[in-house]
């Protein structure tokens, strides 16, 4: 029986199908970051104080500035507290002037933001003072998204195809990003941002799955690699889409509805060829990969298409696995803690772009400007000096830039932000390694039931094809 990696080889390991194809996959990557840390852009501080209107009915001539100075206490500076406020008496105007207010209490009618600007989320939603979390929980409430994606879209993608949660992921991202721009409620908010989140999950791993499964073990972190690029520039679009649209619903739009122009994809865009010999499907399979020997200008030889046979398929994975095999359990334990730190190290950098004292805009432009040389170059790092050095070495260079942080006092923002870049540049590259590191150790059975896995695809360890066998690998560790 025709072994699948021949057929690729035969149909051309990086031939001009399989670049046309990782640059479809990867087209909608370049929407993913905005998802990501575009909010970050619409809860930027503006200042505010309490709403003191009350004071209106017993003073309506009283000027703006009578009115916070009758009504709002000050802090240490001498500036308007922001989230309290002189607790409201029922007096007339000329006994508050003469005996002035002492009991204070937390704004009870609502917030006045007196700069101006464009809506954004932060005044919309008044996510200031006690509400000041929920843009925390947000912003987590995305990232359960995406561990949902992986949880469900992943299994799922072994059941229906790789084209079809690609597709059906893109369509829910696209319809619930647009969507977010006509919410009510900050918690209807919420909930469409976790869906969103789960949206995205599938996309990055059904992408890395289709480029992975149609090309050439020797080039799959290549293909993965550069599909990272695409997230990257991704990345240094934001700074300038943002500035250029301060109201927040708008910019949400303008973030998430680019998706729509890829309609096309649902003619174009294949399925994975070994995913049709692993469901049965050999006449489908065998036209796709004509066509793409065809592109690639090559002729698979008659006698390897009729040697085409379905693939056993082996029996589903379960995570457990992972801790009932001595091997695996060091390697899951050794990799958890792997993507934790730089998961950990990454997003908290993104997320924190605003907190660095320098202009947000122009802190994620060198964010994102990192961003790029940081993914194309582990594509050499990984050929040169492997994935286990590479990996090591961009971890710890990632966490001194953060323990370094620490020391810095307060008023050195241009040195926080410079340290900051660096660190996001090696936690950058150290997430793309993590990527094509975790599929190349675990057996590809279980893997796309973990978060950070990228597909159920082949994958090596020490040159050997993992998937010919993953029972066998399984009960040989």
């Amino acid at each position: 029986m025709t072994e699948f990696g021949d057929l690729i080889s035969a149909v051309g390991e990086f031939g001009l199908y399989q670049k046309l194809l990782v640059l479809l996959i990867s087209l909608p990557l370049l929407l993913n970051p905005f998802q990501m840390i575009g909010q970050v852009f619409m809860v930027l501080d503006e200042p505010h104080h309490c709403n003191t209107s009350w004071i209106r009915a017993v003073g309506p001539n009283l000027t703006e500035e009578e009115q916070l100075n009758l009504t709002l206490p000050r802090d240490a500076d001498g500036e308007y507290e922001q989230c309290s406020m002189y607790s409201p008496v029922d007096w007339d105007l000329d006994s508050i002037v003469a005996y002035g207010l002492n009991a204070t209490e937390k704004c009870s009618s609502g917030w006045v933001y007196p700069s101006a600007q464009a809506p954004s989320l932060l005044t919309e939603f008044d996510l200031v003072c006690d509400r000041k979390d929920l843009n925390d929980v947000s912003q987590a409430i995305y990232m359960v998204g995406l561990l949902l994606g992986a949880i469900i879209l992943g299994p799922l993608s072994d059941t229906i195809g790789r084209r079809a949660v690609f597709l059906i992921s893109m369509l829910i991202q696209g319809l619930f990003g647009v969507a977010i721009a006509f919410v009510p409620h900050f918690y209807v908010y919420m909930a469409f941002r976790c869906v969103v989140g789960t949206a995205e999950s599938g996309i990055m791993i059904t992408a890395l799955a289709l480029a992975t499964e149609w090309v050439g073990v020797s080039q799959r972190s290549k293909a993965v690699l550069i599909s990272h690029c695409f997230f990257a520039i991704g990345h240094t679009i934001i700074p300038g889409l943002s500035y250029g649209i301060r109201n927040w619903r708008l910019l949400q739009i303008a973030g998430s509805a680019p998706v729509f122009a890829l309609f096309f994809y649902i003619w174009v865009l294949p399925e994975s060829a070994r995913w049709l010999v692993i469901k049965g499907r050999i006449e489908e399979a065998k036209k796709v990969l004509q066509k793409a020997a065809s592109i690639n200008k090559r002729t698979i030889p008659p006698e390897l298409l009729e040697q085409l046979k379905p693939e056993t398929q082996p029996k589903p994975g379960n995570p457990l696995d992972l801790f009932r095999k001595k091997h695996l359990l060091k390697v899951t334990l050794i990799m958890l803690c792997t993507w934790f730190a730089v998961s950990l190290v990454y997003y908290g950098l993104s997320l924190s772009v605003s907190s660095f004292g320098l202009d947000v805009y122009l802190t994620q432009l060198a964010f994102g400007g990192v961003e790029l040389p940081a993914r194309f170059s582990c594509i050499f790092l990984l050929q040169w000096f492997g994935r286990k050095k590479t990996q090591a070495v961009l971890l710890l260079l990632s966490g001194l830039m953060c323990l370094i942080i620490i020391g810095i006092p307060e008023d050195q923002a241009v040195v926080t932000t410079v340290l900051a870049v660096i660190g996001k540049l090696t936690a950058t590259a150290s997430f793309s390694t993590s990527y094509v590191y975790s599929a190349e150790l675990f057996p590809t059975v279980i893997s796309n039931r973990s978060p950070e896995a990228l597909s159920k695809t082949d994958a090596t360890e020490g040159g050997v094809d993992l998937e010919t066998d993953n029972c066998a690998f399984l009960k040989s560790k």
